[in-house]
């Protein structure tokens, strides 16, 4: 997860439209699986773990992120959220690489460290941003290595040893607004987020948009800002 996104966005980050929708995909994308301890990496403030803890059956959540000044133990609806800056072999049977990978140099070798960390048959949840095409500022402000179209995820998850169980993009139905600010901006790297504080008027229409998407979602191979990837480790 972003930590540039959770600074600019602070309290309200929950009221958001694009993380609210976002949470609610992936919620979608493991639907099925009941999961019951969380790895969460690169978590941040551990935002999508903790949407799954207090709307799900899991159990616990492991938050990693080399960011955190030190460990610390919390909780939501009862269940431990544990904040570490590392961790060694775990139980964990869900994965989440929320936005995470395309930060990394070598993400087949951050993949393949933590898959070295769970049990077999354990779920990988990936999300990255889609299309190369839409690289801009935004992408420099959060300091990203890539963009991917969802073949070349899957191949990376794959070479990294795990099988792939399903992949789409979503945010589609605002793709076309989204990709025509970005190529009309294309010439222009300066750094800065394209993420901003809305009121709820806007944080309500957009969110009802990628709401009535959600139906689609699983099936969505053309086209959308952010692409999911379902995989498993054999």
């Amino acid at each position: 997860m972003d930590l540039k996104e959770e600074d600019i966005l602070g309290a309200d980050i929950g009221r958001h439209w694009y993380y609210r929708s976002k949470a609610a995909a992936l919620r979608r994308a493991v639907a099925g699986l009941r999961p019951k301890h969380l790895l969460d990496v690169g978590a941040g403030s551990g935002f999508f773990s903790r949407h799954l803890l207090a709307g799900t059956a899991a159990e616990s959540a492991l938050c990693v992120d080399i960011g955190y000044p030190h460990d610390r133990d919390d909780s939501i609806a009862g269940k431990p959220v544990l904040y570490r800056r590392d961790t060694g072999p775990t139980d964990c049977d869900l994965v989440l690489m929320m936005d995470v990978l395309e930060h990394v140099d070598d993400d087949r070798g951050l993949v393949l460290h933590y898959a070295s960390k769970v049990p077999a048959g354990a779920h990988f949840l990936v999300t990255v941003p889609a299309f190369a095409f839409l690289w801009s500022g935004h992408d420099v402000f959060l300091e990203h290595k890539r963009r991917y179209r969802l073949p070349e995820i899957e191949a990376a998850l794959g070479d990294a040893g795990l099988k792939i169980v399903r992949g789409a993009y979503y945010f589609g139905l605002i793709f076309p607004l989204a990709a025509a600010v970005r190529l009309a901006d294309r010439n222009t790297t300066e750094p800065r987020s394209s993420l901003k504080k809305h009121g709820a008027f806007t944080n309500s229409v957009l969110g009802a948009v990628c709401a009535a998407e959600l139906p689609l979602f699983p099936y969505n191979r053309l086209a959308g800002l952010s692409a999911f990837v379902l995989a498993k480790k054999p």
